[in-house]
């Protein structure tokens, strides 16, 4: 069984960037990170193409691709979800949901808090041992956070750690038969800051 499971792609545009990694294996092909505020929508495939480029691979090549699911930015998870979603049904491949705290948690020793910037003051955070998460993302004021294992800053990439980690897990879902990969889906702790259409919704027709 080969220990890389050829070039994946990850990306990310769950904060105030649109960021893109192709990897094989640990090995990093080539990343790109752009901040902005606003336009992920509009940007996102102009930076997975220039990454690919860069990298010297072709849609067809990937083996598999990553994409940060949150928590995060309401539309920006939905806009990377359903890019990956859409790229995964048109390759064939498999595409792997990595939540942003799994991503900053990545190589750091164990046990580990990761933290995350948030909105505001507030910070998503997650614990992990040796086995994996010890629980769910969470979101609060730094000065709101139980006790818990030590803070390790992120020293990995986020687009870098989601294509890594959707690598491995597209490799066990290999190793175990062809375990089915879940289809991403987004994460989010609390519901959008967004206020509902005053319009009634349109009738869906049979």
């Amino acid at each position: 069984m080969p220990d890389t499971a050829g070039p994946v792609l990850g990306f990310d545009t769950s904060a105030a960037h649109c960021a893109a990694a192709v990897v094989s294996g640990d090995r990093v092909l080539a990343m790109r990170f752009e901040p902005m505020a606003k336009g992920q929508a509009e940007r996102l495939m102009g930076v997975i193409q220039d990454t690919l480029a860069a990298a010297g691979v072709g849609f067809a090549d990937l083996a598999g691709i990553g994409v940060g699911v949150g928590p995060g930015n309401f539309t920006g998870i939905r806009i990377s979800v359903a890019a990956a979603r859409g790229l995964a049904l048109s390759l064939g491949v498999p595409a792997v949901g990595v939540t942003v705290t799994e991503a900053a948690a990545l190589d750091a020793p164990r046990p580990t808090r990761a933290i995350v910037a948030a909105r505001g003051d507030e910070v998503f955070w997650q614990d992990f041992d040796a086995t994996g998460p010890m629980g769910g993302p969470g979101q609060a004021v730094p000065d709101d956070l139980p006790p818990g294992p030590p803070v390790h800053a992120a020293t990995v990439p986020a687009a870098v750690a989601i294509a890594r980690i959707a690598s491995a897990r597209i490799i066990s879902a290999r190793i175990a038969g062809g375990t089915p990969i879940p289809r991403p889906a987004p994460l989010y702790l609390r519901p959008a800051d967004a206020a509902p259409p005053r319009d009634p919704a349109p009738v869906l027709l049979p």
